[in-house]
C-alpha cells in the first residue's frame, strides 16, 4: 500500500471533520456473512469527531437488500443497492458498478504475506455519532489499481492507477458499534471470497 496524492476535499456528515491521511477504495465479494453472499463497494475517508478518529464510509454501495438494511442499522454505513459484477481475469480481480459507470481492477505483483489490518469507523447516525473499532486478517499482495469512472461522477477523483493490495482468504470482524446515546452491542463475523480487493485513493492532506 501506500498514500497518494491530495484529491479535492469530499464533504462529510455533518458532525465529522476531514483530517490528512490516505483515503480508500474497497472493492469486496463476502462468500459468506449473516445476511448471507454478497458484492460491496466503499470508498472511505479519515476523520474525527472531537477526539475521536477514524474512517468514514463516504459511498457503499452493495447488492443485497439485507446487507444494505444491516450495515445502515447496526453501524452506521450510508449503504445503497446497486448492480455489482465481480470478474476473475487471470490474476486481476474486477469489480463494476453498472449504475454509476465504475470499475476497481487490482492487479498482484508481489508475494503473499500474512495480514491482520485492526482500523476503526466513525459514522453519523440518525441519531448521533457511531464508532465502530473492527479487524481484517488474511493474506495481502501489493496491486497495481485502476479506477474507471465517468467524466462527471463524484467519484471522478479516484480515476486513475493507485498502489494498493489484494487479500484473500480473509475474514473480516466487525466489534461493537457505540452511539453517542447508548452503546449497541452489534457483532458479526463477514468472511470476503478468496479475491476481495483494496485499493488506496488519494488522500486529502497536502
Amino acid at each position: 500500500m501506500g498514500v497518494i496524492r491530495p484529491g479535492p476535499a469530499t464533504a462529510l456528515p455533518d458532525g465529522l471533520h476531514g483530517l490528512p491521511g490516505p483515503r480508500l477504495v474497497i472493492g469486496a465479494r463476502y462468500d459468506q456473512s449473516p445476511v448471507g453472499p454478497y458484492l460491496e463497494l466503499a470508498v472511505c475517508e479519515p476523520a474525527r469527531r472531537g477526539g475521536h478518529v477514524g474512517m468514514c464510509v463516504t459511498t457503499m454501495v452493495v447488492n443485497s437488500v439485507e446487507a444494505r438494511r444491516g450495515g445502515r442499522v447496526n453501524w452506521g454505513m450510508p449503504k445503497e443497492l446497486g448492480t455489482l459484477d465481480w470478474l476473475v481475469d487471470g490474476d486481476a480481480r474486477v469489480l463494476s458498478w453498472a449504475e454509476r459507470g465504475v470499475t476497481l481492477r487490482a492487479t498482484p505483483v508481489g508475494p503473499p504475506l500474512p495480514l491482520l489490518l485492526p482500523f476503526r469507523t466513525i459514522q453519523m447516525g440518525s441519531d448521533g455519532a457511531m464508532a465502530t473499532t473492527a479487524r481484517l486478517r488474511g493474506r495481502g499482495r501489493l496491486a497495481r489499481v485502476e479506477m474507471a469512472t465517468g467524466h462527471d461522477d463524484p467519484l471522478a477523483w479516484t480515476a486513475g492507477g493507485h498502489p494498493g493490495a489484494i487479500v484473500s482468504s480473509a475474514r473480516l470482524v466487525m466489534g461493537e458499534a457505540c452511539r453517542s446515546a447508548a452503546p449497541v452491542v452489534a457483532r458479526a463475523r463477514t468472511r470476503p471470497a478468496p479475491e476481495p480487493a483494496l485499493a488506496l485513493a488519494p488522500d486529502s492532506g497536502d
